[in-house]
C-alpha cells in the first residue's frame, strides 16, 4: 500500500501525453513540459523518448509485430532482462508488463520496467529510459503512467 501512496505524489502532477504526433497513437501520462525526441531506424523501428529531469525517462521502441500473442512477447521480455548481467529479481508482474529490480554491487540498486502494447500489426515495448539509475518507487509510477488505464 506506502508504494501506491508514493507513486500518487509523484504522480500528482503529471499530464496526459499525446504521442500520436511522434508516431505513436496512444498517450501516456508524464511530467509536464517533457522533452520528446524521436528517432527513426529506416522505417524498420522508432524510438520515442520522453524524459524530464532525473526522475521520468521513458522510451518507447515501435516496430512491426512478428508475434501477436501478448503473453508470448511479455515472455520474451523477460527473458531478455534476466539475461542482463546485474539482474535481480522481478518485483512486479502483469499481463502486459512487469518491474525489476537490478543490482550493480552491493550498495547499488537500481529498478526498470517493461510494458508490451500490441496494436494492429505493430508491437510497442515500453521501458525505463537506458541512462540513469531509477529508484523503486520512480520505476512503479513510471511503470503505471504507461499502463493504457492510465494514459487515456
Amino acid at each position: 500500500m506506502f508504494a501506491c501512496g508514493a507513486d500518487q505524489g509523484v504522480m500528482s502532477d503529471w499530464k496526459r501525453l499525446d504521442l500520436l504526433e511522434h508516431g505513436i497513437p496512444f498517450s501516456i501520462l508524464s511530467p509536464d513540459s517533457s522533452k520528446v525526441e524521436t528517432i527513426d531506424f529506416a522505417n524498420i523501428m522508432k524510438d520515442v523518448s520522453i524524459k524530464k529531469g532525473d526522475d521520468y525517462f521513458v522510451q518507447i521502441f515501435a516496430s512491426d509485430a512478428n508475434n501477436t500473442n501478448l503473453s508470448e512477447v511479455k515472455a520474451e521480455q523477460l527473458k531478455e532482462v534476466k539475461e542482463e548481467k546485474h539482474f535481480s529479481k522481478i518485483i512486479e508482474e502483469s499481463d502486459a508488463g512487469f518491474i525489476y529490480e537490478s543490482k550493480k554491487d552491493s550498495s547499488t540498486v537500481y529498478y526498470g520496467f517493461r510494458y508490451v502494447r500490441l496494436q494492429g500489426t505493430k508491437e510497442y515495448i515500453l521501458q525505463n529510459g537506458f541512462r540513469g539509475f531509477f529508484s523503486e518507487d520512480q520505476a512503479r509510477a513510471m511503470f503505471k503512467a504507461v499502463a493504457p488505464e492510465s494514459g487515456k
